[in-house]
């Protein structure tokens, strides 16, 4: 009786869990569909899939439409009379100067593939190319992927051992300390982030080394908290076993405690690298336009008048999430295991 009575529950939350995965997945599927498209296209028709080819009707409609150009071109510049192709080729060459064109062959194809390009929305990797040349995008990825790297091992690295130390050696300032980390995470940084600039630019924090420390201040709430969550749950049994058998403190927490956090370690250090590598706001207030990273970059897109062209955008929006969509997905086996530790010594 117990199993029909699940099946129905269960039922409706397979449901529900498979539409939330559309809901999450479709924003990612937008914008990949749209980084191959022209941007007419997608302003035109955003939700619709690249078109590759052309059908027979629309051929033969552009034929019509190539023929009647070259021929259109070549009377105004000759008066309807036959001209050898020699002579038309001098008059592409003279007329046509701006276009690069510099032949009559290369002037039919330039028409045709205009022609093309209005009816196939498929630019192949055009968006790319061009989104690369114009950001810089290499050598944003690089100080993007410095930054996030040398701040996610420091997050953890010194949050793990202030959460052990908070956990284990019980005063009065370590719970003091316990509940300034823990306040830390509601103060938002709108509130402070015009005074962290003032200070980061006298202390000439405002590089991608200095960066790092400002990361730390500020992934250090959450990371603490979540370090010492895990840490109450470690008996200390072990940790006076080590030390009986001569283990210094420090030894004590690299040889012993470090291994057991490894789980909760790869948690924190996959929502520290997805928070700081896209992050915007605080890259372009400390680093401004010297160091740009990844999100700073993309913004340089847009255009005087704050337009942008939507096809480069997206193109370089896939290749920004490409790097930690992979790590996560690299490390989500180790998410499930903290969680199913957790539960355990829970």
């Amino acid at each position: 009786m117990r199993e029909k009575k699940k099946k129905p529950a269960n039922v409706v939350m397979f449901i529900i869990l498979v539409i939330l995965a559309i809901v999450f997945v479709f924003p990612i599927l937008f914008v990949l569909i749209n980084s191959f498209k022209g941007k007419l296209f997608i302003s035109d028709n955003p939700f619709s899939m690249p078109k590759f080819s052309l059908n027979k009707e629309e051929k033969a409609d552009i034929d019509e439409q190539y023929q009647k150009k070259v021929e259109e071109f070549l009377d105004r510049y000759t008066d309807g009379v036959t001209v050898p192709r020699e002579m038309t080729d001098a008059l592409v060459a003279e007329h046509c100067t701006a276009e690069g064109y510099k032949t009559v062959a290369e002037y039919e194809e330039g028409v045709k593939k205009g022609l093309e390009s209005q009816v196939v929305s498929f630019v192949k990797l055009k968006n790319y190319i061009e989104g690369v040349e114009k950001t810089g995008f290499f050598q944003a990825f690089g100080y993007s992927a410095f930054i996030t790297v040398f701040s996610v091992l420091v997050i953890v690295l010194f949050t793990a051992m202030t959460g052990w130390m908070i956990t284990r050696y019980k005063s009065k300032v370590s719970e003091a300390l316990y509940l300034l980390y823990a306040f830390s995470m509601v103060v938002p940084f709108q509130m402070v982030m015009f005074t962290m600039t003032f200070v980061v630019n006298r202390l000439s924090l405002d590089n991608p080394l200095g960066i790092i420390i400002v990361y730390l201040g500020f992934g250090a709430g959450l990371s603490v908290f979540m370090f010492c969550g895990f840490v109450k749950g470690i008996p200390i049994d072990i940790e006076e076993a080590a030390m009986i058998d001569g283990c210094t403190p420090a030894k004590t927490f690299f040889s012993v405690v470090l291994p057991i956090l490894k789980p909760t370690a790869i948690t924190v250090a996959i929502l520290n690298a997805m928070w700081i590598w896209n992050d915007y706001l605080l890259p372009y207030l400390t680093l401004g336009s010297n160091y740009k990273t990844i999100p700073v970059a993309v913004q340089y897109i847009k255009d005087g008048y704050g337009g942008a062209d939507m096809g480069i955008l997206m193109a370089m929006l896939v290749l920004a999430i490409i790097p930690i969509i992979i790590f996560y997905v690299t490390c989500q086996k180790y998410i499930i295991q903290g969680v199913a530790a957790g539960a355990v010594k829970g």
